[in-house]
């Protein structure tokens, strides 16, 4: 007769399974698998074990797509302008940096009390003299990072690392009429790989940059030329690391992205700046008007933006000049048209710094 009553909901009420919650804790426990899977395949790499390539199936990309990166970006942003207390910013930075590898040293200002939150640390510049920029090779690399590849542009397919490609039509979006960009009508071709190359006897040339967290977030023109257009892909918000672009084909056409493309002294260059987990800011210094990760988006959508229209000449950049920057690592796909006697110095897998060398006539 002492005993108490125990009074208890019903189960429908204390614990409700919503279709939005087993599909994030799914997704996010999938991820987390693949990144057990990635590390794995990086060590076999380093043993210099060749990797078969995997790629993933329609329900896995559907799966990893299911995870709310997109969400998690903007709030990783908001969570990054916080304001850190004087006392706490040494001990969270150096835990990056240990983590990441950081070099501060490279740093212009490398008291890291300087640092007010953790995008100004992540967006920290380079003393002018570390980072020198190569004068006699006419295309030099945009960002630090890792050559995942690069070589000639055939059959319309680019390859993101080694035996995995993407259509590039699919990455660049529909040809951009003649009247907005600089140079002339490109000869008639049966492909849109034919179509891009404005001079006869040129090829297509494509290189692949992965920036990794710990890497200079900044990126720079990688050659003398003018931009004359900006297009603009929402979409996901995937990891781009190497282990993640073995496994999932078109993994850049499926990522948001800004494309800027015109011309160079040999015809036809694009810059493309691919976003991914946590990095849904991509900041272009002189576009203005482009704003990343949107809440909402059409998917399969894309916006254009003419600097013919609003500055006759377009945008010219020199080479080494600032160009834009990242919120976190993420990767830099250059595509463009030059002769068939244009080399790369370059190995797949190595490691390279803005400013270097990535090939010449």
């Amino acid at each position: 007769t002492d005993r108490k009553k125990l009074h208890t909901a019903p189960v429908g009420q204390a614990f409700r399974l919503r279709p939005f919650h087993v599909l994030v804790a799914t997704g996010g426990g999938y991820a987390g698998y693949r990144k057990y899977e990635d590390y794995k395949l990086e060590q076999l790499e380093k043993r210099g074990i060749e990797v078969p390539v995997k790629l993933a199936s329609e329900w896995e990309v559907a799966l990893y797509k299911s995870v709310p990166t997109r969400l998690l970006s903007r709030a990783w942003g908001r969570l990054n302008q916080v304001e850190l207390p004087t006392w706490l910013r040494k001990p969270v930075y150096s835990l990056y940096i240990w983590t990441f590898g950081v070099n501060m040293k490279e740093a212009a200002v490398e008291d890291l009390h300087h640092y007010r939150n953790l995008s100004e640390f992540f967006r920290r510049k380079l003393k002018p003299q570390v980072r020198p920029v190569c004068c006699v090779h006419s295309v030099i690399s945009p960002s630090d990072g890792k050559i995942l590849n690069f070589g000639q542009v055939k059959n319309c397919e680019v390859e993101q690392v080694k035996g995995v490609t993407y259509s590039l039509e699919s990455f660049l979006g529909p040809r951009i009429s003649t009247e907005e960009m600089h140079f002339s009508q490109a000869p008639p071709g049966n492909s849109f790989q034919q179509q891009l190359v404005t001079k006869e006897g040129n090829e297509l040339y494509h290189c692949v940059i992965y920036l990794a967290p710990g890497d200079y977030h900044c990126f720079h023109s990688p050659t003398d030329w003018t931009v004359s257009h900006r297009r603009h892909f929402p979409g996901s918000l995937m990891s781009v690391n190497p282990g993640v672009a073995r496994w999932i084909k078109e993994l850049f056409c499926h990522n948001e992205r800004v494309v800027l493309t015109g011309d160079w002294k040999h015809g036809f260059f694009s810059l493309t700046a691919v976003g991914a987990t946590n990095v849904g800011s991509i900041r272009i210094y002189f576009d203005q008007d482009l704003h990343t990760n949107s809440p909402s988006y059409s998917k399969g959508s894309y916006n254009d933006f003419s600097f013919i229209s609003n500055n006759k000449e377009g945008i010219p950049m020199r080479k080494g000049e600032h160009l834009g920057e990242f919120n976190l690592g993420s990767t830099i796909v250059l595509i463009f048209e030059a002769p068939k006697d244009f080399n790369f110095n370059l190995k797949a897998g190595q490691k390279i710094r803005f400013g270097e060398a990535l090939g010449s006539l």
